[in-house]
């Protein structure tokens, strides 16, 4: 097992791997910055929901290693910075939240530690919530089994193993897993870039398909089930993710078989009741209008470019929490 990590603290610094040059180039970013690492969460850099999250708590902390005077204006500003990077997430305000009360109720000669120590935990804590959900979702399997997944939500979109994906490494360690399809996941190609990227460090057998071959894949290649994330799972279940995830629930609906989501328990905002209340980020132009920077069609064409879809409860087989797998009807507590 080659397991690889999105981030890490390093001599108080943030080390942040660029997913954006995966798989052809392992690129580091290292930076203590508020600015340059809300500037990699923006960009994709890091990504995933609870990476985000960390990573948000890491630079929440590191704004004040070097900062002389205390006062509640720059408290606001530094959340109010991090809060703008991606709205849809709610491990990043999960993240942030945690750390503005520690800082109000820290002063000028502890509030850095405090920060750090507070970062570090809610780090360690999503290490423990991804190896949780690995093992509780070996109750899905009922036999080895042939799996399709979108987007990535391994150790690159984690903290820790990964959510949907820990559950598939954890089962294949059990010998529950026959093959992996990876949708390509565009516009980004999270898919073919980074799930078949992890897939291949821990040997996996996996095979990448284009996001319109899933329907087709699931119809003729014996496919047992569906497994993703989600970025913010309302109250009632309603699940946002990546864009698509919609499409794949609708076919496993038609075609009977079960679509499971797997996030951590930090995922689930009670605040909201169900899927209308969640905010999908809408994307530049650029990311489906141009490819790796080289542009693919004109730039100058509208697009509509939502990076997440909600999909709705009734569709979703179970959702595989660090706590347990929860089922339709849903309620978390």
């Amino acid at each position: 097992m080659n397991e690889i990590s999105a981030l890490n603290l390093l001599d108080e610094k943030l080390q942040i791997l660029n997913q954006t040059k995966l798989p052809l180039v392992e690129e580091y970013i290292l930076t203590d910055d508020l600015e340059r690492i809300c500037e990699s969460i923006e960009k994709l850099e890091v990504r995933g929901a609870p990476a985000i999250g960390i990573a948000a708590a890491y630079g929440f902390a590191l704004s004040f290693k070097l900062k002389s005077e205390l006062n509640d204006n720059f408290i606001m500003q530094v959340y109010s910075r991090l809060a703008k990077t991606r709205p849809t997430a709610k491990n990043l305000f999960f993240a942030i939240d945690r750390m503005l009360k520690v800082a109000k109720k820290s002063n000028q000669s502890n509030i850095y530690h405090n920060l750090i120590e507070e970062a570090i935990k809610i780090h360690k804590e999503d290490i423990e919530m991804c190896n949780k959900m690995g093992e509780n979702g070996i109750e899905i399997f009922k036999k080895k089994s042939i799996v399709l997944t979108h987007c990535n939500t391994g150790s690159l979109a984690t903290g820790g193993s990964g959510t949907a994906l820990s559950v598939i490494k954890t089962a294949f360690y059990n010998n529950l897993i026959e093959m992996v399809f990876v949708d390509e996941t565009r516009p980004l190609l999270q898919g073919s870039r980074l799930t078949a990227f992890e897939l291949e460090k821990v040997g996996i057998p996996f095979k990448i398909i284009v996001d319109s071959a899933a329907s087709h894949t699931i119809l003729t290649q014996n496919v047992d089930l569906v497994i993703t994330g989600a970025d913010r799972i309302a109250s009632n279940g309603d699940s946002a993710n990546k864009i698509g995830t919609y499409n794949l629930a609708i076919s496993c609906n038609y075609h009977k078989i079960p679509f499971y989501i797997a996030a951590p328990s930090s995922t689930i905002d009670s605040q909201i009741k169900n899927g209308k209340g969640i905010i999908i980020e809408e994307r530049s132009n650029s990311e489906i209008t141009s490819l790796n920077g080289n542009e693919i069609t004109k730039s100058k064409y509208n697009t509509f470019s939502p990076a997440f879809d909600v999909t709705p409860n009734s569709l979703i087989s179970g959702i595989i929490t660090e706590k347990q797998v929860f089922r339709f009807p849903y309620k978390f507590v």
